[in-house]
């Protein structure tokens, strides 16, 4: 070895050796992870903690429709569905499993990360505790619930603010920086912590902007509010009174720790399918009331907030739903994940479309490509 390459060798030992101590004293280890792992995936249930979300003890499987996985799917589907990777894609009508189909060895059983369809969750949830009465109002101070929201701007910050997306905190959703505060909720190991850092740079119902904190803030009120961790009270009040077949899993920051609430909400498209239905039949489930139809009614109408990246008035969004509100005569809701998971209600047609898959398309009008383009093929086959 020369002089040189053993100098360069030093050098660049010295260098890593420096940058690992800067990572360690800015609290800053999660980024170890997060290179490692990359990008999110779907099976990321393999890599976390998760906290255990159990099946009904009554399971109520989806009747069969009488021409169940009898349709053929229009080629342009088939083919969107090998493009982004479907491995699962369900279509339930007139309350009746019409199609199903997976791929890459997964079935109906298996567990999938549903990314952000968990904010449409917990904002269900948020719903579920307004009805019996743990939350009074949506427009209650995060701070009734919350120390740290109970002085300075933060004060100003109400439950309908989160549910907006509105809480002009200082959240950087950012999903390929691996110094940002969303890769740090992701990887990291201390949800509160990351939460407490956050500061109000804007005023709180002014503008949508699309927030994962916003989330998670809520998840941390519910806990405050019902006095139960978040994957419990979701199981004791939405999944088995959902008769779900199957258990479901919420990834939490560490051992006996909180669930990622803006994310990581881990089941089968069957049982996701369940979320696309209740909120069909506006919050009733076998003639029980688990969300009331006002508040239903509520998270499905736009929040006409201006669009902080747009400057336009908001109308695909409410609470923590994406809304198509006039999508070639119909009005249409859907939850998603960053790698392209939907449930999609098509409440003219009685219709729910679940996709679960690894990638997504490119965005038109704040709405990846395929979900119009699965809305479109499933119109096509299904009077």
């Amino acid at each position: 070895m020369n002089r040189k390459t053993k100098r360069f060798g030093i050098g660049f030992i010295l260098v890593i050796g420096l940058a690992a101590a800067w990572l360690h004293m800015a609290d800053k280890n999660y980024v170890y992870k997060a290179l490692y792992h990359n990008f999110a995936d779907i099976d990321d249930h393999l890599i976390f903690h998760q906290r255990k979300i159990k099946a009904a003890d009554e399971p109520q499987p989806w009747p069969l429709a009488t021409n169940y996985n009898q349709l053929t799917l229009p080629q342009e589907l088939q083919q969107l569905h090998k493009e982004l990777e479907s491995v699962a894609f369900v279509v339930v009508h007139h309350d009746s499993l019409l199609y199903e189909q997976y791929w890459d060895g997964y079935s109906e059983e298996s567990l999938s990360n549903s990314f952000s369809v968990a904010k449409s969750i917990v904002s269900i949830l948020v719903g579920i505790a307004l009805k019996e009465g743990a939350i009074q109002s949506i427009d209650q101070p995060v701070g009734d619930f919350l120390p740290d929201f109970r002085e300075g701007a933060k004060a100003k910050i109400t439950l309908r603010h989160l549910l907006w997306m509105s809480s002009g905190l200082n959240w950087d959703e950012s999903y390929g920086n691996p110094f940002s505060v969303t890769t740090e909720a992701y990887y990291g190991s201390d949800l509160k912590k990351v939460i407490r850092r956050l500061e109000a740079v804007e005023e709180p119902g002014q503008a949508f902007s699309y927030k994962s904190g916003d989330t998670q803030i809520l998840a941390f009120v519910l806990e405050a509010a019902t006095g139960q961790r978040l994957a419990d009270y979701a199981e004791e009040k939405l999944w088995r009174p959902l008769g779900a077949e199957q258990k479901a899993e919420w990834s939490i920051d560490h051992p006996l720790g909180n669930e990622k609430a803006y994310c990581c909400f881990f089941s089968n498209a069957r049982d996701f399918a369940r979320i696309g239905q209740l909120y069909l039949q506006k919050g009733i489930w076998q003639g029980d009331t688990l969300v009331s139809p006002e508040y239903v009614q509520a998270s499905l109408t736009p929040s006409g907030l201006t669009d902080a990246n747009t400057g336009d008035p908001t109308r695909h969004y409410g609470y923590q739903w994406w809304l198509l509100p006039d999508y070639k005569g119909q009005s249409i809701f859907y939850a998603r994940g960053i790698l392209g998971q939907y449930i999609i209600v098509i409440p003219e047609k009685e219709l729910v479309i679940v996709r679960l898959g690894k990638k997504r398309g490119e965005r038109i009008n704040h709405h990846p490509a395929e979900v119009m383009g699965m809305i479109d093929a499933v119109n096509q086959i299904v009077p």
